[in-house]
Formats: C-alpha cells, structure tokens, sequence
C-alpha cells in the first residue's frame, strides 16, 4: 500500500522511504537490549510481550489522520521495537531445541517464515486494501495475527535450558556482557558474516520496499496502467505479484540453501559460510532466491561460533549491525537518489521509472561484496567453532559433579 500512503499524506520518494528507515532504526537500537533480557530472563515471555506491543501498535496506527505523517513515522519505529524482541531471541530457543543437522533444519523453517510472511502480507494487505476500498484495513488485519501468534507461544512454546544440546554438562560460569562483547568482537567468523548479512539486509530492504513502485511506474510508462493519482485506491496488482513472488523464492532459498549445506557438510565442514550471493541482478525470482538461500545458514553459522550463554547478545548485535549498515538506510538512500535524479524531469512519468530504476541499481553492487564476506567467514569458521567448543567444555561440568 506504499503508493496510496505516499498519496495520502502528499510525501516524496525520500519521506516515504523514511517509513522504513525508521522502523529499521528503532529495531536495531532494541536488539542489543533484548539480547542482553534473552540470555538472563525468560525468553518466551519476552518475545510474546514484543508480539503483542507490536499488533497493537499496528492497530492504532491506521486511525492517524492526514495531518500528522510525523505521528504515523513515529508508530513505524515502534513497531520496530516490538519486532525487535522476537527476532534476537527466537533462533536461540531454536538453537537449544536441536542440534547439528536438526537445527539447520527448524532454523530453515524458522527462517523461512520471514520471506513467506513478507510475501503473504503484500498478498493480504493488497486484497484487504481492494475488498474495504480503504488502505488502512491493510493495517487492521495483521495485529489480529500477532496477537494469536503470541498467545500461542506463550501457552505452547517450551523455555528449553540454554545450552542444552550443545553439552552433557551444566554450564557453571556466566560472562559478563562486556566479555561477551570483547569475545564477539575477536570472533572472526561471526564479524565477517554478520558484513555480509549486512549487504543482503540493504539489498532485501531496499528492494521489497521499492520494487511494487517501480514495477507499477513502469506499467504507466507502458501505458498499461494508469497513474495512482487517477484513482480513488491504488492498484494493488503488482504488490501481489510480487508478493506471490516473494514466498516462492522464499521457500525455494530458504529450502536449497538447508538441504545443499547438509549435503556439503558430508565433504566439508566448510560448507555453511561458503553460500555465496550471486547473480542477484538476473532478475527478481533468480535474486530473491539467492537472497534468501542465506538467512538460515548465517544463524547456523552462528550457532557453532558462539558459545550458548552469549548466542542471544550474538543475534541481537548481527541484526543491530546488518540493519545499521544494510536496510536501515537503504530505502531512504534509494528514495534520496531518486528524488535527486527526478529534479530536471519531476512531470515526467517515463524519468519517475528511470530514476527509480537508476537508484535499485545500487544493490547489486552491495551484494557482491556480501558474497565476498561469506567467503572470508569460511576462511576461518572451522577455527572459530573449535575455540567455542574449548571455551564451552571449560564452562561446564558433568551432573555427577554437582552437589
């Protein structure tokens, strides 16, 4: 609904790339937090509290008025505070759930919700949008999911003990979240992937925000379709596709990218980091697909690296540094291009398309060199995984030790 929320509070490229700027900033700022509550408190109870904040927030934000764009930013960025919470501690339950090949498994379904619930919203939000003749019902339909999916966690999902798969022992020591952060910071595995998921977080953001505007701009250069402004609601068409898309490729990344690394691991142990970004610019299916072929993989990754009493702060700050340097910026970077490309021809519906398009271009770039991070993670992940092991089996003890 991006173009009739642009229509409705009379904004540039710029401002309503803000919308995601925003969010994503607010998201990152409350990682480190809930990373530091996931590996002392309970974690589920936390999760499910962001979830409920985050739906309801949502809610109200469809009853702002045309008057206040800064108000309706303002709720972008608390959602992101609530998104924030379950995204830094789920894949650590997940992680002390399962191991070794099981748990690149679950974290692949895990993982493969985020593409497919990408793609699903576009899908509901559009038909929503269509069948009340109203954008703002695309806001009112998801809390309603948020608020069952948090629910259900709270009564059904188990709070396993951290560390559980990884050790026969009890874990006896806890390091402090300065230690946490200095042996984080050494970890050469976990810095250069996080690198690179920084370059598919500014490439995924910048497209699935942008992409339904550019595929839509060029329909109206085509004559195919008319402009947004004609309309009472705009169409929805190409946020459907592309929605369609999205949960396609997402399922397709997301499943080759688990099923190649179980089957590499049988020939090396290198396999996980070495799943590289590449040819992202053939076209959206092919990109999308190679996009999403890594997200499972870099939390495995992470899983072997970091030992289990810290993986919570881990996740926090790889999604804090792939969103400070991938998707935070990168909407509203694309947005600003755009604008700035637009100045000479602001009437003109052919150089609105080209500009954009001149913009996207960036990503493929950023990509590329995400692609080259993952090849240096495998450089040196097999070390990496062993010092975790020794620090693990140093922390420990066996339970016939303990009194």
């Amino acid at each position: 609904v991006l173009q009739d929320i642009q229509r409705h509070y009379g904004v540039s490229d710029s401002g309503i790339g803000l919308l995601q700027t925003v969010f994503i900033c607010s998201f990152m700022v409350a990682a480190p937090i809930f990373g530091y509550l996931g590996d002392r408190f309970n974690r589920k109870v936390i999760l499910s509290c962001g979830i409920f904040f985050w739906s309801i927030v949502t809610l109200s934000s469809s009853f702002i008025s045309i008057e206040y764009y800064w108000l309706f930013v303002l709720s972008r960025g608390l959602v992101g505070i609530g998104e924030s919470s379950y995204s830094s501690i789920s894949p650590t339950i997940i992680g002390d759930l399962f191991n070794n090949n099981s748990r690149t498994m679950m974290l692949s379904v895990f993982y493969l919700a985020i593409p497919l619930g990408s793609g699903l919203g576009y899908i509901l939000g559009s038909s929503a949008k269509v069948a009340a003749g109203d954008w703002h019902w695309a806001l009112r339909v998801s809390p309603a999911l948020g608020i069952m999916a948090g629910t259900l966690i709270l009564l059904f999902v188990p709070e396993p003990k951290r560390g559980a798969p990884d050790q026969m022992g009890y874990i006896k020591t806890r390091t402090s979240w300065l230690c946490d952060m200095k042996a984080l910071a050494k970890n050469r595995s976990y810095v250069f992937s996080s690198l690179a998921s920084s370059s598919v977080s500014f490439a995924t953001g910048a497209f699935g925000m942008w992409i339904p505007v550019y595929l839509a701009r060029a329909q109206v250069v085509q004559k195919t379709a008319e402009p947004c402004t004609t309309k009472e609601i705009c169409s929805s068409t190409d946020s459907f596709i592309f929605g369609a898309i999205t949960c396609v490729t997402g399922l397709l990344g997301v499943v080759i990218g688990a099923v190649t690394t179980r089957l590499c691991r049988q020939k090396t142990e290198r396999a996980d980091p070495l799943k590289s970004i590449i040819g992202a610019y053939v076209c959206i299916f092919i990109g999308e697909t190679l996009l999403f072929l890594n997200w499972a993989i870099t939390a495995d990754i992470l899983m072997f690296v970091v030992i289990p009493t810290r993986r919570a702060t881990a996740v926090a700050f790889q999604s804090f540094t792939s969103h400070l340097l991938g998707d935070a910026g990168s909407p509203y970077l694309i947005g600003l291009i755009s604008d700035g490309l637009q100045q000479s021809y602001a009437t003109s519906a052919l150089w609105r398309f080209l500009s954009l398009g001149y913009a996207l271009m960036l990503c493929p770039f950023i990509i590329v060199l995400g692609g080259m991070f993952f090849l240096a993670t495998a450089l040196f992940f097999l070390d990496d995984r062993e010092k975790a092991d020794k620090q693990l089996s140093q922390m420990t003890r066996q339970p016939s030790t303990v009194k």
